[in-house]
């Protein structure tokens, strides 16, 4: 029905993948009201692009590719990394050593992240995440099947470093 111009199925559309593409979206731009921007960007752009979604295709991967792309373009308007914004919320007023640890680890967590390439990023987001197949996340950033693997070891690689170095070695 989207396809046809519906306007309250693409109101559906949006509701039902706002959250997913908001995700991705601020994993790589690394900046919430960026990401906002971004991410009402790309379903514009999926909008005007309805016509040419293939529907022997999975929308969902279709959605993802519009909206990494345009993280993506947000970033090299940037020229440069930005910083990161760690929304971890604050523990309670007398916290439990496990919720504090909790919190702790979930920062080092989104911190090494944030330093991962951007594709990377995407990558590793969409697979642990988003729950996308390597199948998927080919097809979402336009890349080969074995490149998506090599992003994510060399990211999984990445993080098992930067989690070491910061005092969370298992």
């Amino acid at each position: 029905m989207a396809l046809a111009g519906s306007q309250p199925a693409y109101q559906e559309i949006v509701r039902r993948y706002q959250r997913p593409v908001f995700n991705l979206i601020a994993r790589i731009v690394r900046d919430p009201t960026l990401a906002e921007d971004v991410a009402q960007e790309a379903f514009v752009k999926a909008f005007r692009n309805l016509g040419g979604f293939d529907t022997a295709r999975r929308f969902s991967s279709w959605i993802f590719r519009i909206a990494n792309n345009a993280a993506l373009d947000a970033v090299r308007r940037r020229h440069a990394n930005p910083v990161v914004n760690a929304n971890v919320p604050e523990p309670p007023a007398s916290p439990v050593p496990d919720q504090v640890e909790t919190a702790a680890l979930a920062s080092a967590i989104d911190q090494a992240i944030s330093a991962l390439r951007p594709e990377w990023r995407a990558a590793v987001v969409l697979r642990y995440e988003e729950g996308l197949s390597y199948e998927e996340i080919a097809e979402v950033l336009g890349i080969p099947e074995g490149t998506v693997k090599t992003f994510v070891h060399r990211a999984r690689k990445q993080l098992a470093d930067r989690l070491a170095a910061a005092g969370w070695a298992p």
